[in-house]
């Protein structure tokens, strides 16, 4: 692609994010979501690939769908209350037409089933950028309107989402789809407690940030898509082998990796708010979740690759890729836990 075209796609995306951030008025909000939209159109459909073309059809349809469901709900609020504030989202049609419309943007249970299938037809970078910036503006107005939405129905979205992130995942073979499906279970845990601790929701997500750059960095840097492929990546490089099954085990929430952070604090602040049965099976759906990160691992380090070949594999080649942002963000992803006091001072 051009890279001047590029330079304007790239900053349409953060033009619209930081757009929905700053806004304090319905149609504002809209636009950056719709500026942000129309960007990562073209980055996903550069491929010229049927896939690629059909997965960003989808992720056309599905996010045209939810701001018009957004668009929708805030005239209705403002016909009912006189007011387009964020914040004074106080008819409970219009409240609850916003989360739905939230939900389907960001790819919560139930309205996750365009998710894997986008991601599976995109390339791992624009699939990184669909998996965290894209989530950003969205999540910030649910942190919003929050407040002012039914508890049971942010709780059903959280536990739902979680679940099935856990479950869709455990029979998976492509690993963009498996990444799709832990990014649902990882919005869940985000959604849950949002009602109850805001800045809990933005220190997951700050983890999920860092954790799912350096799994999808990894892999761009073995060319790696599918299991069977994984199983060819210790001969090659094992120090990134090993810093890839760490990473995904951090995805995973397993100790003392960075990911057990959030999930520990969310667990102690929902039996905190008298929640211990939805705690309970939230913690019992990570275990989900965390088999088939184990599954990875187990097929990245402790067997060998079923087939052998005569064509030169993707990564027998010297990398041109800039190494800088994974090492970064997979220092993030494993060594953050010790300083867990220090970053709910700064958050609190």
């Amino acid at each position: 692609m051009n890279p001047y075209v590029l330079t304007i796609l790239l900053s349409s995306l953060g033009l619209g994010t930081t757009l929905t951030f700053a806004s304090s008025h319905w149609l504002l909000a809209w636009m950056g979501l719709e500026i942000n939209t129309l960007a990562i159109i073209p980055l996903m459909a550069q491929q010229h690939h049927p896939r690629a073309v059909e997965a960003t059809t989808k992720y056309f349809l599905t996010q045209a769908t939810a701001a018009a469901m957004i668009l929708f709900a805030a005239t209705t609020n403002a016909w009912m209350t006189g007011e387009w504030n964020i914040n004074n989202l106080h008819d409970p049609v219009a409240s609850s037409m916003t989360i739905t419309a939230l939900a389907l943007k960001i790819g919560l249970a139930p309205m996750h089933f365009w998710l894997p299938e986008v991601l599976q037809g995109l390339d791992l970078l624009t699939g990184l950028i669909l998996s965290t910036w894209q989530k950003l503006a969205p999540l910030v107005l649910i942190i919003q309107v929050a407040p002012s939405v039914n508890p049971t129905m942010l709780m059903l979205l959280g536990l739902l989402s979680t679940l099935i992130g856990g479950w869709g995942g455990l029979n998976q073979t492509q690993i963009r789809k498996i990444l799709a499906y832990s990014s649902i279970a990882h919005m869940g845990w985000m959604i849950i407690i949002s009602q109850y601790t805001p800045h809990l929701t933005l220190l997951a997500l700050s983890m999920y940030l860092f954790m799912t750059s350096a799994a999808f960095l990894s892999l761009k840097m073995t060319s790696t898509m599918k299991i069977t492929t994984m199983t060819m990546m210790w001969s090659k490089s094992p120090i990134l082998a090993s810093t890839t099954a760490l990473a995904l085990l951090s995805l995973g929430g397993l100790p003392p990796l960075t990911g057990f952070m959030p999930k520990w604090l969310i667990l102690q602040e929902m039996a905190k708010q008298q929640l211990p049965l939805t705690a309970t099976i939230m913690a019992l759906a990570a275990l989900l979740s965390l088999y088939f990160y184990l599954r990875l691992c187990y097929a990245m380090t402790l067997t060998i690759s079923p087939n052998t070949t005569n064509a030169t594999t993707p990564w027998r080649t010297k990398t041109t890729q800039s190494t800088i942002a994974l090492a970064l963000f997979t220092t993030a992803t494993l060594g953050l836990l010790p300083v867990t006091p220090a970053i709910l001072a700064l958050t609190i």
